[in-house]
């Protein structure tokens, strides 16, 4: 099974979560790296539950998800068809079901207009006006085209009453997160993602409940790296950090504020 448009020798296959699962990916272009694995962390789907992944990419975020939770049923959209065609392959060699449909979230297919018990989503938030990857799926993949608003949109449109939306994005906009949240969504929780301590949170975990009516939650930051500055080759994760990225940890705790 071979993407139409990425020839298996531009492709690696990669491992996450020390090995548990091994995703598919353009060796140039977008590549999964953290943010997905960080989103399905937070993703407090349990078995049995719908999940939608909106700009599923190669589908490394529910595909983390699902290793950690068993039994979901899980859909994907994402508007580059050779990105979808990976999701699909990943899905299947990992030994999992997951329908993936090509298409703009907004115009949603008709075939994901149904009601999900979660939708996650790491929308790009690197600004249109910046300059572009040269590759061009990379640039496609992480410039801002469609507004955020509409991605909030299309998730609350397409979340089950008391679903839940989480999301992974730039700490300069959430504000342009909670505006867009308006009526439909609420009972937020914000986890600030810091680089290092002393560091600014450079991007935020939301989770926001589809009729939540509970009050805004700031949560204490999960620090990523130990020590002051980047060491070398070394990951050197903070031991938190390392069980959620490579053990494949939720973020449960945090989100409860324990």
């Amino acid at each position: 099974m071979q993407s139409p448009d990425f020839p298996e020798d531009a492709l690696s296959r990669d491992a996450f979560l020390c090995g548990r699962l091994h995703l598919w990916q353009p060796k140039k272009g977008y590549r999964a790296a953290t943010d997905p694995v960080l989103l399905a962390a937070a993703c407090p789907a349990r078995p049995g539950e719908r999940v939608l992944d909106l700009g599923c990419g190669a589908g490394a975020a529910a595909l983390c998800l699902a290793t950690r939770v068993p039994d979901l049923e899980l859909a994907g959209l994402e508007v580059q068809p050779a990105y979808a065609t990976l999701a699909r392959r990943n899905a299947a060699e990992n030994g999992f079901a997951m329908q993936v449909e090509t298409g703009d979230l907004a115009q949603m297919p008709a075939a994901l207009r149904r009601d999900f018990d979660h939708v996650i989503a790491n929308p790009p938030y690197y600004p249109a006006g910046g300059t572009p990857s040269p590759t061009a799926s990379r640039a496609a993949a992480l410039q801002v085209e469609t507004p955020l608003g509409d991605w909030v949109a299309a998730a609350a449109r397409r979340l089950a009453p008391g679903g839940w939306l989480t999301l992974i994005y730039g700490a300069d906009g959430l504000p342009e997160v909670l505006a867009a949240m308006g009526t439909k969504l609420g009972s937020a929780s914000v986890l600030p993602l810091q680089p290092r301590e002393g560091r600014a949170a450079l991007r935020i975990l939301l989770r926001a409940r589809k009729g939540g009516k509970g009050a805004f939650r700031l949560l204490t930051p999960l620090v990523l790296h130990q020590g002051a500055a980047h060491d070398g080759d070394r990951e050197s994760y903070t031991p938190r950090a390392h069980a959620v990225l490579r053990s494949g940890e939720s973020l449960s705790a945090e989100f409860s504020g324990i």
